[in-house]
């Protein structure tokens, strides 16, 4: 069973992360989710986004970091949306990761500082096909330097971003079972 790291959306540390947290849990995987934003929880997406910015992005990558420095290095990094940029830092740069588990959204590598994708470290990435904060060419720019090998796509017929967010208005339930399916599939093999 894998040691997994959860980070969240702009939303903050909602209900839905730690269900499915609980879910990893459930299926015999450590999980842990650092609260980024201390706190804050968020109804409306614009105001998290809003709270992320006034943190700043170099302070929550440093919280980041600090949530996993006490945790060993095989780990599977995951994230929501706004999560996405820790999970894949912390996996492209952290010696011993796993994975990296991307959930609504990816960075590409140039803007991670990375010149290349360690060896190794697979990706798993789930997107709605039209997601109006993260479209397939995102993904596709975002995913582009990982090898093939390596990148395990998920796309889903849908609009919305926040779709696997059971107390959210894009929530999609046929989405997220399907997702949570092959998440549970994927970690199987870390």
């Amino acid at each position: 069973m894998a040691e997994i790291v959860v980070f969240h959306s702009a939303l903050g540390l909602r209900p839905a992360i730690r269900r499915f947290a609980d879910h990893l849990r459930d299926h015999g995987h450590t999980v842990h989710t650092p609260d980024l934003f201390g706190g804050g929880v968020f109804d409306d997406l614009d105001a998290g986004v809003a709270h992320r910015d006034t943190i700043g992005v170099p302070v929550l990558i440093g919280r980041a970091q600090d949530a996993v420095t006490d945790l060993p290095g095989e780990l599977v990094y995951a994230g929501f949306s706004m999560g996405t940029g820790p999970a894949q830092l912390l996996a492209g740069t952290r010696p011993g990761a796993r994975g990296a588990l991307l959930i609504q959204g990816a960075l590409g590598l140039d803007t991670l500082g990375l010149d290349s994708w360690p060896a190794g470290v697979p990706v798993q990435l789930h997107v709605a096909a039209d997601d109006p904060w993260f479209s397939r060419d995102d993904a596709m720019g975002a995913t582009a330097a990982i090898p093939d090998a390596l990148l395990d796509y998920h796309e889903y017929p849908i609009d919305g971003h926040l779709f696997a967010d059971a107390d959210w208005r894009e929530h999609d339930p046929a989405a997220t079972t399907a997702m949570l399916a092959a998440i549970t599939a994927w970690l199987e093999a870390r």
